[in-house]
């Protein structure tokens, strides 16, 4: 399987189909008020620089990172159910760690649902660490929040 991540607008057809579907997976796992994704204009508008890894030229899955004052944030972390378990979120994060690297940032950020335990399998094993609610978020019991210093 060849792997490419290429930065792609948010509101690209592919990557409008890929946030379409982490908005229908979220909305069927979680309550309103615990859904804190944006949407495709929002990404463009708060700068968040977006990326679509294919797997032999198909879209598999997407992932950004918003650079802010101090810190980074890991947003629209997906990879489709078709593509799971091949290493791609995996590949995913790490190529937004070195993206987020060579734009001087060496502290990451991620917030999540409880009910991705995938995905904080994976955070875990990267090294990412269970912190509180970090900028803007409040606390939330079905909500996690991650933070790993990237060397």
């Amino acid at each position: 399987m060849t792997l490419t991540i290429v930065r792609e607008p948010p509101d690209s057809a592919d990557a409008r189909a890929l946030i379409h579907e982490i908005v229908r997976d979220v909305a069927s796992a979680y309550p309103a008020e615990s859904r804190h994704g944006l949407g495709p204009g929002q990404l463009i508008s708060e700068g968040v620089a977006f990326f679509v890894v294919r797997a032999d030229g198909e879209p598999a899955g997407c992932g950004g990172v918003k650079l802010c004052e101090g810190y980074g944030e890991i947003k629209r972390l997906y990879v489709r159910p078709a593509f799971r378990g091949r290493g791609l979120g995996k590949q995913m994060l790490l190529f937004l760690e070195g993206y987020a690297r060579e734009h001087g940032c060496h502290v990451l950020y991620l917030q999540t649902g409880v009910y991705q335990t995938d995905a904080m399998r994976l955070y875990g094993r990267l090294g990412y660490k269970e912190i509180g609610p970090f900028g803007s978020y409040a606390g939330d019991p079905m909500n996690r929040f991650y933070e790993k210093r990237i060397p």
